[in-house]
């Protein structure tokens, strides 16, 4: 019975709220430990479960009792998420006459302060990926690499939307500079670019991306491999890492450009309001965490500068 009601929930989710695959087998193997659980318990159905079952359960992802990983906290909230929708839908589909799961909390997560890097090493990064000042003559895969970083950085844009991005979804017409993003759950944005960074993408387009093209079966893809296919998240993560190692700088992540971009904007002066337009955050509350690096730079500056700070 806890299998075919998974299967449902799965199927419901998939179908109506359009999640990603990798998220919904993220699901299927968190119910699936879950039921593992239940069943050890003799519990058979969703009518069956109570409260006590289900705050068990998170205690015991949380730390492997259950003969399953001790999952970190992030982990385990992710867990409860995917539980708490199945028992909503099973008392919307009147499979319980309860949602046991309502309020049961998941474990605090320590905040983590996201990392980003200073402008002069975003630049050095840049300059890495189009083959350093000395290039006179960028290669096809140099005038890529700059494009794409000038673009995650000009944008916020998370790498997978950076590599999911068609033709058409760009206009670079002078003034109008801008480009359609499609982020988590299919939610669309339109960001603009920047002039240095659709200069670089138009020099990628006119000089590099028909080279790569040539090698490929057609596709509307923007930045695309040697094989003229459009590029993988892996590989683009590949291409970021390597222009960071060529410019010396330490501790590049997928997302260090995109939480550079949030943190300089702030920075800036930009409205984090403005901010989290641009990120595609549903919540503002989301955004808000990198105004603590922020202050955190502030401070560190007032505790420099005024002749009081430290006294």
């Amino acid at each position: 019975m806890l299998e075919r009601q998974r299967d449902s929930y799965l199927a419901h989710v998939t179908v109506e709220r359009g999640l990603s695959q990798n998220t919904i087998s993220a699901y299927g193997r968190d119910l699936d430990r879950y039921i593992a659980f239940l069943s050890a318990r003799g519990i058979a159905s969703l009518a069956d479960v109570a409260r006590a079952d289900v705050s068990a359960f998170s205690q015991a992802v949380g730390t492997g009792s259950d003969g399953g990983t001790a999952l970190a906290p992030s982990s385990a909230s992710r867990t409860l998420v995917a539980i708490r929708g199945w028992h909503r839908f099973g008392l919307a589909e009147g499979w319980s006459s309860d949602d046991p799961s309502h309020e049961v909390r998941p474990r605090a997560i320590p905040r983590r302060l996201p990392k980003a890097i200073t402008t002069e090493q975003v630049f050095a990064v840049l300059e890495a990926a189009g083959g350093g000042p000395d290039a006179e003559a960028p290669t096809v895969a140099q005038l890529r690499d700059r494009a794409l970083l000038e673009f995650v950085y000009a944008t916020g844009a998370r790498i997978s939307e950076a590599v999911g991005l068609d033709i058409d979804d760009l206009t670079l017409d002078e003034g109008e500079e801008s480009v359609l993003l499609r982020g988590k759950g299919r939610k669309e944005r339109v960001v603009p670019v920047g002039r240095i960074a659709a200069r670089e993408v138009d020099a990628y387009l006119v000089r590099g991306r028909g080279a790569l093209a040539a090698h490929g079966k057609g596709t509307a893809a923007v930045f695309l491999n040697a094989r003229g296919a459009r590029l993988s998240r892996q590989s683009a993560w590949t291409i970021l890492k390597a222009a960071a190692e060529r410019a010396g700088v330490a501790g590049v992540s997928p997302h260090t450009l995109r939480h550079s971009f949030a943190t300089h904007m702030l920075s800036g002066g930009a409205d984090v309001r403005v901010v989290q337009e641009l990120l595609g955050h549903a919540s503002v509350t989301t955004t808000q965490v990198y105004t603590l690096v922020t202050r955190d730079s502030l401070r560190e500056v007032y505790a420099m500068a005024h002749p009081r700070a430290l006294g």
